[in-house]
């Protein structure tokens, strides 16, 4: 498997869009704040679409943004399992 330097910005971001998305997606009678949560989520896809990192060499690699969901979804997974 590839690996890309992606920058630590960038990570966060996905990071904090599959954090984001769980916590919307939770089962619940009423979610609250679903509004805020949706608003959050476009924030982070608009940081995450447009983040200089896709216009470099490196980021023109269609693989680049599959890598970066998946390291993103275990070091997420990896957090929220050791807080």
């Amino acid at each position: 498997m590839e690996s890309f330097p992606f920058p630590d910005d960038l990570l966060r971001a996905q990071q904090a869009w599959h954090a984001t998305y769980r916590e919307l997606a939770a089962p619940r009678p009423r979610p609250r704040h679903t509004t805020v949560l949706r608003r959050r989520l476009l924030v982070l896809s608009v940081r995450i679409q447009w983040h200089p990192f896709w216009s470099t060499p490196s980021g023109r690699v269609p693989a680049a943004r599959v890598e970066l969901r998946r390291m993103a979804c275990r070091q997420g997974h990896g957090e929220a399992r050791s807080a």
